[in-house]
């Protein structure tokens, strides 16, 4: 199925709990994979403003993730350090592996990128920097601290 990106409506916001909310304010998402009916994996065209970030970092146990970028310049940031990205490179991020990762835009410019993640149920991420984690149900995903406990 062809799918022009100029026809699907770019999404901002999150699930987050509010008090995480702040971190993606700037983070637009056409859902590509979506558009085209898929459903054993995701693809969004995300374009992230200065100073956003992809997510908080995180990590997933069941889950695959890939992006490419498109145009502009991220920090990818994960337990080794940062390292910048441009335009044609690319990064992995296997399923199981305890490395939080996300990116952030520290130019003075949009970028954008493909991010490509499989939807494997009962995936849960981890992040390592908050008291946070998410597990996927057949509803969504839920949000709690790593004790358990619900976000109000």
């Amino acid at each position: 199925m062809f799918i022009d990106p100029e026809n699907i409506p770019e999404k901002t916001g999150t699930n987050y709990p509010d008090e995480f909310k702040s971190v993606v304010a700037g983070r637009y998402r056409k859902r590509l994979g979506d558009a085209a009916g898929l459903k054993n994996f995701g693809v969004n065209l995300t374009r992230l403003l200065p100073g956003s970030c992809s997510a908080l970092r995180h990590w997933h146990t069941k889950q695959d993730e890939f992006i490419y970028i498109v145009s502009g310049e991220l920090v990818l940031v994960t337990d080794e350090g940062e390292q910048i990205l441009t335009a044609g490179m690319s990064a992995g991020f296997p399923a199981g592996v305890a490395n939080g990762h996300h990116l952030i835009n520290r130019s003075n410019t949009d970028a954008v990128y493909l991010e490509i993640g499989d939807r494997t149920p009962d995936d849960e991420a981890d992040y390592p920097d908050v008291d946070l984690i998410a597990k996927l149900n057949p509803e969504g995903w839920v949000f709690t601290r790593k004790d358990g406990s619900l976000y109000s």
